[in-house]
């Protein structure tokens, strides 16, 4: 007997939009993991197993590494277990602590994850040649992940990096650009880690705890509503609420199926 597998288009209501994520309903030693997510091809799989005390266990793999925070696939494995009629409100034990909650609402799910507060960082003048921008503020986030703010919305929409020269950066593993919004959105966004395997990320969750912490306070709003401007698109709110960021957003499956090796 193979193991369940799913597919399913995280922050979107629409299919094949959205960031689509791989979703495992059990699993296998790292090296198994990282070969099933490497033969998936999406920016992360997901692995998910009850625990004993009625939570799940979740890891994250992109098609290179595991990560330890991933809000698409968190979303993407919340849908799959309120569908097959597992849990409709679960708790994932992960690399990046206990996330308490992933609650389902009306043809929603909420995320409740920590948020990620960006520091002002030097100038880079190298990352900024490869993304083609001059950013107006510039951040570190944890894990070797980067914000440039730039002034202009469409700026985002039509950035077009050198994902060659992105992976070469060292100590760079990932960058999210960012601008006040436009279309009726409070922020716009995209996000670009091709060290880690994945040259643009869709929509990407985690990210938005950054986001919120950074544009909160500037646009003097505790809820923003967010569009990140990849070639599928999606769309997400997110709260800030003391350290917490709770991301709020729509999904889809659109195959379901068995794992066989």
């Amino acid at each position: 007997m193979g193991l369940p597998l799913f597919v399913v288009d995280a922050f979107t209501a629409e299919p094949f939009r959205g960031n689509p994520a791989a979703v495992v309903l059990g699993h296998g030693d790292d090296a198994w993991m990282q070969r099933v997510a490497a033969e998936m091809k999406h920016s992360e799989t997901a692995f998910i197993r009850p625990r004993d005390d009625g939570d799940y266990d979740l890891r994250w793999f992109t098609p290179e590494v595991e990560v330890d925070l991933c809000g698409h696939a968190t979303l993407a494995s919340a849908q799959v277990l309120w569908e097959t009629a597992r849990v409709e409100n679960a708790r994932f034990h992960t690399r990046s602590g206990v996330l308490p909650s992933a609650h389902r609402g009306d043809g929603t799910i909420t995320l409740d994850f920590p948020l990620a507060e960006p520091l002002p960082e030097r100038p880079m003048p190298e990352l900024f040649d490869a993304l083609g921008i001059e950013p107006i503020d510039f951040l570190r986030t944890d894990g070797e992940f980067f914000l440039c703010v730039v002034e202009h919305a469409d700026t985002v929409r039509t950035l077009a990096p050198d994902a060659v020269r992105l992976r070469t950066l060292a100590g760079v593993r990932g960058v999210y650009v960012s601008a006040a919004g436009d279309e009726g959105y409070d922020i716009v966004s995209r996000c670009f880690a091709p060290r880690v395997g994945i040259d643009e990320d869709p929509v990407t969750g985690s990210m938005h705890c950054v986001l919120v912490a950074y544009w909160g306070p500037r646009l003097g709003k505790d809820e923003l509503r967010a569009y990140q401007a990849s070639e599928r698109g999606g769309e997400l709110t997110v709260v800030r609420s003391g350290d917490r960021a709770f991301i709020t957003g729509r999904a889809t499956t659109v195959l379901r199926g068995e794992l066989i090796s």
